[in-house]
């Protein structure tokens, strides 16, 4: 070799490539991104509009507690004390409009409760689950719980609360993974 560049023919098809990627890089982007992306940082612009014009389907905690004042008080330092209204019922925003045309949505306890506590590997430990088959049978879960504090006897029952769960939400029948 005479040269370290004994072979420049190789490196100018490999700039001559690294430079065609570049362009079609740029033409593709020009092409693909929408315009106003980038403008509110990873977003596109006109989303925001988009999303407005959007129903609102949403109607918040404080519009359920203008009329169910008592459900607050019963949730207040039981599990689900944090756990938001529509997050069971589903989106509001029609029925706190209009209570008397829109009915809020009564979910079925066996399957709202399992959603969440239906033994999973995925959740934590500490988070109380049950095999629904063994703890419950066939019976809701609004029979033996009430639905806003789960550690509290239901309102329509006179029997005994269930058992307070474990360090990893067993102790009642059942139990957990």
């Amino acid at each position: 070799m005479d040269g370290s560049f004994g072979h420049k023919g190789h490196l100018v098809r490999v700039a001559a490539l690294f430079a065609a990627s570049l362009v079609a890089f740029f033409v593709l982007r020009a092409l693909f991104v929408p315009a106003g992306f980038g403008l509110y940082g990873h977003y596109r612009a006109g989303a925001i509009e988009e999303n407005r014009l959007r129903p609102v389907a949403f109607a918040g905690r404080a519009a359920c507690v203008e009329c169910h004042s008592d459900v607050p008080d019963a949730m207040k330092g039981g599990p689900h004390e944090r756990v938001r209204c529509e997050a069971c019922h589903g989106p509001l925003a029609a029925h706190a409009g209009d209570p008397a045309e829109k009915k809020a949505v009564r979910p079925d306890s066996r399957v709202l409760c399992a959603r969440c506590h239906a033994a999973s590997v995925a959740r934590p430990a500490r988070f109380p689950q049950i095999d629904v088959a063994d703890h419950a049978g066939q019976e809701a879960c609004t029979t033996c719980h009430a639905a806003h504090n789960p550690l509290a006897p239901p309102a329509t029952s006179a029997g005994p609360a269930p058992p307070t769960p474990g360090p990893q939400g067993g102790g009642q029948k059942g139990g957990t993974r």
